[in-house]
């Protein structure tokens, strides 16, 4: 424990953690962050170390994505911090809040260029181009009052990943102990006059639709309302999958990116967007052009008119906002859209298999063996998004874990510890392919180091699948794609966990109850080429 003597500006990091509520940090210690280890030793916050600081990174990010709360890293300078850099752009391309804090040359010594032990050029200015933003202090109390500041921005603005750097002399150099506490932010709540030109346009709608993005994963209940009052269908991107049931009667599920859903959405008399950007990443390529009234719901006013403007831009909370429209709708008698969803789910389950039928099969085995509460963390991968999004129904937020915007490799393996280790009863699985699950594999040493009963079901279609697919689409004779002599299973025992190999589907339901029943990772190899 420390002494008031002993406090230094890691103490005060450290400090100002505590009392944002980090219970856990994902790290690696190195030579200039040894201040920070001493006082994590004995704070009540657990420590997690990564074989690499990218795995940390997917880590956090998906502890963040699942239990709601911030991720939190911890590297040394340069290296340490350059190679969570994917990681980083991951969570600002999906708006996950991860908190990296890393040294950095002492006060004075930016860009000094003078071979100071993992010197960069511009570390901060590096991290600004990834970051929503790095943050330079000069003083303990600095950090501090940074720290506060990003928690309590997240709890009401868009959360996007922070870098705190610390300039060495400053980790290290005493601090009195005195410090303001956390912030206590106010809730972002929209003009009247706004409310009831939004409210206004529902009630009229015939034909109205809703997209609700991962901006809106807290406003599940409120959102299931509204549609019921509109008689409305509701459609998600990846990122708000399951935020309504997927179960319930106008869920179109996760199936923004698909045809007949797309053209619904330009058809619809009044669009009701909330919490997403309509990007790219999540139509797949195609743009949205809709032809009636458009509504948009975003805590980020950036995002209120991009890719598709707003005729009644809503700056505010998904989950304020919606509650607020539903309670001024209350009484109204909507459309009956119940037939309209009906008709337009078996169309988009119809697209759905004309792209991926392939990789339904294994989505019914493993929801037929597995809790409906599993979480499930994916990768870039075919079995993910032409498999998992549109084939494993999902009642409820949080259970799919996936790097929809940076459309990373090697996301699913330390996701999955991420995500047990915020949700340690629940079962969770990594389903990835052959060449992503490479990309991070020695994050399996952690799972076994953790005792995590961990699934991690590699579909080895033998490469890169998606990009010879796209190079033969383009008449390139496929080059670097192919991937073939690795032994998954033995790559599991290697790590210290298990691995099974299976020629087809029949075997896994067996394979996956072992895993569950193993204190440790377990690598089921499962081979499409028979």
């Amino acid at each position: 424990m420390a002494t008031e003597s002993s406090l230094t500006g890691a103490a005060a990091v450290v400090s100002a953690l505590r009392d944002n509520g980090v219970d856990t940090v994902f790290g690696i210690p190195g030579t200039h962050n040894l201040e920070l280890y001493r006082h994590l030793t004995g704070s009540g916050i657990r420590h997690i170390a990564p074989r690499h600081e990218q795995g940390g990174g997917y880590a956090a990010d998906a502890y963040a994505r699942v239990s709601g709360r911030p991720g939190v890293c911890v590297t040394t300078s340069g290296p340490g911090l350059t190679n969570i850099a994917t990681a980083a752009a991951t969570a600002y391309a999906d708006s996950v809040p991860l908190l990296v804090i890393s040294p950095a040359a002492p006060l004075g010594q930016e860009r000094a260029d003078i071979g100071w032990l993992h010197e960069v050029k511009d570390q901060r200015a590096a991290m600004d181009a990834l970051y929503d933003r790095s943050v330079r202090v000069s003083s303990a109390a600095q950090a501090v009052a940074v720290i506060h500041e990003t928690f309590a921005r997240w709890r009401v603005e868009r959360p996007r990943p922070v870098h705190l750097e610390l300039p060495l002399d400053v980790l290290e150099s005493g601090w009195d102990g005195r410090a303001p506490g956390p912030l206590t932010p106010a809730a972002l709540r929209p003009p009247a006059g706004v409310l009831s030109a939004a409210a206004e346009a529902l009630r009229g709608a015939t034909t109205p639709l809703i997209v609700l993005g991962g901006g809106a994963v807290n406003a599940g209940a409120a959102a299931a309302r509204l549609a019921e009052l509109l008689g409305a269908p509701v459609v998600t991107s990846v990122s708000g999958k399951g935020v309504v049931p997927e179960s319930h009667p106008l869920s179109l599920g996760a199936s923004v990116a698909l045809t007949p859903v797309r053209e619904a959405i330009d058809a619809a008399d009044v669009l009701l967007v909330a919490g997403s950007e309509l990007a790219d990443s999540d139509l797949w390529g195609e743009r949205l052009r809709p032809h009636g009234t458009v509504i948009r719901v975003d805590v980020d006013l950036r995002q209120l008119h991009k890719n598709v403007p707003a005729d009644i831009p809503v700056h505010g909370d998904a989950e304020t906002v919606l509650t607020l429209l539903a309670d001024m709708l209350a009484g109204s008698t909507g459309t009956d859209g119940l037939g309209r969803a009906a008709r337009l789910r078996e169309a988009a389950e119809e697209a759905a298999m004309s792209l991926g039928a392939l990789w339904r099969p294994v989505q019914d085995v493993l929801r037929g063996c597995l809790p409906a509460d599993t979480i499930v963390a994916g990768d870039s991968a075919q079995v993910s998004y032409m498999g998992t999004v549109p084939f494993w129904p999902m009642d409820a937020p949080r259970r799919f874990v996936y790097p929809t915007g940076y459309a990373t490799l090697g996301y699913a393996v330390p996701a999955a510890i991420g995500a047990k280790l915020a949700c340690p009863s629940r079962t969770v699985i990594a389903l990835a392919g052959d060449g992503g699950t490479l990309f991070s594999v020695q994050e399996l040493a952690v799972a076994a180091e953790l005792g995590l009963s961990l699934p991690v079901i590699v579909m080895n279609n033998h490469g890169y699948a998606e990009i010879r697919e796209e190079m033969q689409g383009r008449d390139i004779a496929p080059v670097a794609v192919d991937i073939d002599g690795v032994d998954f299973a033995a790559l599991g025992r290697a790590f210290g966990g298990r691995g099974e190999r299976l020629t087809d589907l029949t075997g896994l339901p067996g394979a996956v109850k072992r895993a569950l029943d193993t204190d440790g990772p377990t690598v089921i190899e499962v081979d499409m080429a028979g």
